[in-house]
């Protein structure tokens, strides 16, 4: 067998022959996985670009005043220093950089929160004006997404809002139906009346009171149309108080 120094022992094939022999095998491993760790630390330059900045510039503002004590010349270290001053230079503009653009990030999210306030604003008074139509809301892109609605088992929810002297507003969500068939009925009447065919929300039934001065209650409910028919089940009834 070759002969061996410095303690190692030599690896060997096949399972150890003798307790003596599986120690010394532990052992050399131990031996080599620390070896092996301890190279894996030994890498002397930083990882973050700052650290390395200053490990370089401390370096060389040791080695600078006496290149000869560390076996090199000025000639040595130069090529170096250029690098650092270099990446010195290139590290300020990148930190540079990287602050300008978290501000601009910065100041185009506020920027954009208030584009859309000002934009939602303008769209609600869009779908507030009485002539608006589905058709103009796609035109503009302001409907947004569609989410399909089976209208036969729809009802509409009527909200309402009383102007007083009989002037009421009542709104709806149109889905894909053609409109409402709008039903009210009054103190004094037997049944439902039909009161409108409604094609856009919001609606205003300005009927005055039946008597002038005093108050009044109304009833009020819809149902989805689709072309020319009744569709789906009726709104719950609405009862509204309109003030004189």
């Amino acid at each position: 067998m070759a002969p061996f120094c410095n303690g190692a022992i030599p690896a060997r094939d096949g399972p150890p022959r003798s307790s003596a022999e599986a120690r010394e095998r532990r052992q050399h491993s131990s031996v080599v996985s620390l070896e092996k760790a301890n190279m894996a630390k030994t890498d002397f330059l930083p990882n973050r670009d700052s650290d390395l900045a200053i490990a370089v510039a401390r370096a060389i503002s040791t080695l600078t005043p006496d290149p000869g004590a560390y076996g090199l010349t000025q000639e040595d270290v130069a090529p170096v220093t250029a690098a650092g001053g270099d990446f010195d230079a290139d590290l300020a503009l990148a930190s540079k950089a990287a602050a300008a653009a978290k501000g601009a990030t910065t100041k185009k999210n506020a920027s954009r929160r208030h584009l859309e306030e000002e934009f939602r604003g303008l769209v609600r008074r869009i779908k507030a004006h009485r002539g608006y139509t589905k058709e103009q809301g796609d035109v503009l892109g302001i409907e947004g997404p569609r989410h399909l609605v089976d209208l036969t088992a729809a009802k509409p929810d009527l909200t309402a809002l009383d102007q007083t002297a009989g002037v009421v507003v009542l709104s709806f969500t149109k889905r894909e139906s053609d409109g409402i068939n709008l039903y009210c009925k009054r103190e004094t009447d037997e049944d439902w009346v039909l009161l409108s065919h409604v094609m856009a929300s919001p609606f205003v039934d300005d009927r005055p009171l039946l008597h002038m001065g005093t108050a009044e209650l109304r009833r009020y409910t819809a149902v989805y149309r689709l072309k020319d028919k009744q569709v789906g089940a009726f709104s719950d009834d609405l009862v509204i108080a309109c003030a004189p």
